[in-house]
C-alpha cells in the first residue's frame, strides 16, 4: 500500500515500493488566468483537481500530492497498470464531455477563449524510494525514482487530441480491455519515439476515452 507522510519517520526512514505513478495535468492554465475573470478561472482549475482526485480515488489509486493546476496519483497492487490507464481514458471523457461542455454553455468568456479547457495525463511504473522530506512540522513525502519524473514530464505534451501517453513499461502490462476497444476492436494506443534525459525512448499515446 501507498505509505501515508506519518508512517515514514523524518529522520531517516523510507520505504521502496513497486508503483504506478499518474500525473494529471491542467493545460494552458497561465493563459485562463490572464484571459478570464479571476474566479472563472479559479472554477475551472477547481473542477479540474475535484473531478480528477475523485477518478483516481474511483480506479484505486492514492493521490499523494498536489502541484499548482496537477496532481499526482498512486496505483499499485497487480492491476495498477491497467487502472492508471483507465483512469486516463475517463478523465479525458470527463474535461471533455462535462468540464469543458459546462463551462462553455456557461459562460461566454469560455467560449470566447480561442483555445479550450483542455489537459495531459502522462503515467510511468517502476521502483521508487518514499522518503519523509522537509522541517518537523512542515514536510511532506517525496518519491525518488524514474517513474514520478517521467510521469510529470509526459504530462506535459501537448499533441493535438492525443492527451493520454504512457510508457513501454505501462503498455506491457496492460490488460487486453485497455489496449483494444470499439467494434469491431481497434488498438487504442499509438507507438511513437521520443527523448527523456537526452535518450530515445518508447512511448504510446492514446485519443481514446472512457465513460466512468
Amino acid at each position: 500500500m501507498v505509505p501515508s507522510t506519518e508512517s515514514i519517520a523524518l529522520a531517516g526512514g523510507a520505504v521502496e515500493l513497486e508503483a504506478t505513478f499518474l500525473y494529471a495535468d491542467l493545460a494552458n492554465s497561465s493563459r485562463l488566468a490572464r484571459n478570464l475573470d479571476r474566479r472563472v478561472a479559479a472554477k475551472i482549475l477547481k473542477s479540474f483537481l475535484a473531478t480528477t482526485t475523485r477518478l483516481i480515488r474511483a480506479r484505486g489509486g492514492t493521490v499523494v500530492s498536489f502541484d499548482g493546476d496537477r496532481v499526482l496519483g498512486v496505483f499499485v497492487g497487480d492491476a495498477r497498470n491497467t487502472n492508471a490507464a483507465k483512469c486516463a481514458l475517463q478523465i479525458k471523457w470527463t474535461v471533455k464531455s462535462v468540464i469543458r461542455a459546462r463551462f462553455e454553455t456557461a459562460y461566454k468568456s469560455v467560449r470566447n477563449l480561442g483555445f479550450p479547457i483542455a489537459h495531459g495525463v502522462g503515467i510511468d511504473t517502476g521502483t521508487v524510494l518514499m522518503v519523509r522530506a522537509g522541517a518537523r512540522g512542515d514536510n511532506d513525502l517525496i518519491s525518488i525514482g524514474r517513474a514520478p519524473s517521467l510521469a510529470a514530464k509526459l504530462s506535459e505534451l501537448r499533441e493535438g487530441n492525443y492527451q493520454s501517453f504512457i510508457t513501454v513499461s505501462v503498455y506491457n502490462q496492460l490488460a487486453d480491455r485497455l489496449k483494444y476497444g470499439g467494434k469491431p476492436r481497434k488498438h487504442m494506443w499509438e507507438r511513437r519515439s521520443w527523448q527523456f534525459l537526452g535518450r530515445k525512448m518508447t512511448v504510446y499515446r492514446s485519443r481514446w476515452w472512457w465513460q466512468p
